[in-house]
């Protein structure tokens, strides 16, 4: 007798639906299983056989054949445990067919007979819903996770007993709905509060988060560059709905979202430590799982010491920076990862970390060169800002003065946001940083004093064409905190201020 269920497949970051085939024969008892399927699906013969044995719902004595479909796409984890032991059930008799239709299940199971979570529920949710399926059965531990689907029922199981009782209707099943407001939950608790003095460094993260522009911050080692840093996403906007669920389902993806935490509602902040290698930045792997360059996705990703990042490393994030994605190749396939996120760099300006001051520093100038040039001319212009974060004096720690919250910042950067979205409303256009070269034609418009500003940096400075459409969105985002319709110089001078201090360091 045959039989089948639907059940999905995480290839990179698209969900391919698989149906689960199961066919009881006469002959000699035997379980196979074909369609392209790795050796850790392959061990879910064992799993599933033992699992209904101690469950008390031991195989039949027949010729067991399993087909994953379709036999081009290489299956790999172990969430098929679950719609094979529901294929095997139905195909032996033990549950009507019909039960199986517009149901896609997914799950692991021990050899008891528990069932054990798996990644990628949230996505899988949601293209059961696209395929038109009505219920979607899964671990109990995953129900918080596929709840957050809406017009889709979904059923979490403990065990593979219960997941037949449900199927056969003697059992509901335990419903997910979420309840509680994660949003309070999931706050920052660093505060621009706490530091002290660095306003151009804050100046310059409120342009950055304001318009998701690329910020290097550069300076002497204790002065406060990764506190900076890592108050930047407290000032951000708080995700949309629509980004939520786009950055919780990379999270799902990864295996990085909890039962506390099943919606990902504040901007991600990733911090790779700088021996990381390529890989752990682009992500890959035989299946590719996301690397950091995406779970930074709509967020920040802070790169603290900077030139210490192997140069392969850093090579890798000129393609998400300017593109908002990468795309990876390997044998079984091309796969394309979301990359759309806000660079915080940090970065000494020599070796030991005291240059230009020759007083403290102990480098020869052969050493700061070589230092300096482990981050290529192409990845500097991608840059937008460049601000320094200069030593702070003992009587500004001593004697502390309020500095402004992260709070009043944030309401500044909504403001500016606000602007942006009204002007790019209808295009595919969310941030300054977004514009292109025609967009900047149509929405970066110079007063005439600007524009010969403009001129005379561009041939001082000789920057390329790409800073200097990096300076005119700069600009653009400050004229929006300013509520301007129209760059003008002072707006300009600051920008450039950005895009110029690099020349002080590499020449």
């Amino acid at each position: 007798m045959f039989s089948s269920v639907l059940s999905a497949s995480i290839q990179g970051m698209e969900i391919c639906p698989i149906q689960v085939e199961a066919d009881l024969s006469d002959g000699l008892p035997s379980f196979s299983m074909v369609g392209y399927v790795s050796s850790q699906v392959k061990e879910a013969q064992e799993r599933v056989r033992t699992a209904m044995k101690n469950t008390g719902l031991s195989l039949p004595p027949k010729r067991i054949t399993v087909n994953l479909a379709p036999a081009d796409i290489r299956k790999e984890g172990a969430g098929y445990d679950l719609p094979i032991a529901a294929a095997i059930l139905s195909a032996a008799g033990r549950i009507p067919c019909e039960s199986l239709q517009g149901i896609l299940i997914i799950g692991e199971v021990s050899l008891s007979g528990k069932c054990n979570p798996v990644i990628g529920v949230l996505p899988v949710v949601r293209k059961a819903r696209e395929l038109g399926c009505h219920t979607c059965i899964l671990p109990f531990e995953n129900l918080q996770e596929g709840s957050m689907v809406p017009d889709i029922r979904v059923i979490g199981v403990r065990s593979l007993a219960q997941m037949r009782d449900v199927l056969l209707g003697k059992q509901k099943g335990e419903r997910g709905k979420f309840h509680g407001d994660i949003t309070k939950r999931q706050r920052y608790s660093a505060d621009f509060r706490e530091v002290q003095g660095q306003e151009g460094a804050k100046r310059a993260a409120e342009i950055a988060a304001s318009g998701f522009h690329n910020l290097l911050l550069i300076g002497a080692p204790g002065t406060g560059k990764s506190m900076v840093a890592k108050r930047v996403p407290g000032i951000m906007p708080f995700l949309s709905e629509a980004e939520s669920l786009e950055v919780s389902q990379i999270y799902s993806i990864a295996g990085l979202l909890s039962e506390e935490f099943p919606m990902m509602m504040r901007r991600p902040f990733r911090a790779p430590h700088h021996t990381a290698s390529a890989q752990a930045l682009a992500g890959g792997g035989k299946n590719p799982k996301p690397g950091e360059v995406t779970l930074a996705h709509r967020g920040v990703l802070f790169l603290d010491e900077m030139p210490e990042f192997s140069k392969r490393s850093l090579e890798i994030l000129r393609q998400p920076l300017e593109d908002g994605y990468i795309r990876l190749s390997r044998v079984h396939g091309t796969y394309c990862f979301p990359a759309d996120f806000l660079l915080l760099a940090a970065m000494n300006p020599c070796p030991c970390g005291y240059y230009p001051d020759m007083n403290r520093c102990t480098c020869s100038p052969a050493e700061i060169g070589g230092y300096l040039k482990r981050i290529s001319q192409p990845l500097l212009d991608r840059i937008d800002l460049c601000a320094e974060a200069a030593p702070i004096s003992y009587q500004a720690l001593s004697s502390p003065s309020e500095q402004e919250g992260s709070a009043q910042i944030r309401q500044r950067v909504e403001k500016a946001v606000r602007i942006q979205k009204e002007r790019y409303e209808g295009t595919t256009l969310c941030f300054n940083a977004d514009l292109t070269p025609r967009g900047i034609e149509q929405y970066c418009e110079v007063s005439s004093q600007g524009r010969e500003l403009l001129g005379k940096a561009y041939d001082r400075l000789k920057i390329s064409a790409r800073a200097y459409h990096r300076i005119l969105k700069v600009a653009r985002t400050i004229a929006d905190l300013e509520e301007s319709r129209m760059i003008q110089r002072e707006h300009l001078e600051e920008a450039i201020g950005y895009r110029s201090l690099d020349k002080k360091y590499w020449r």
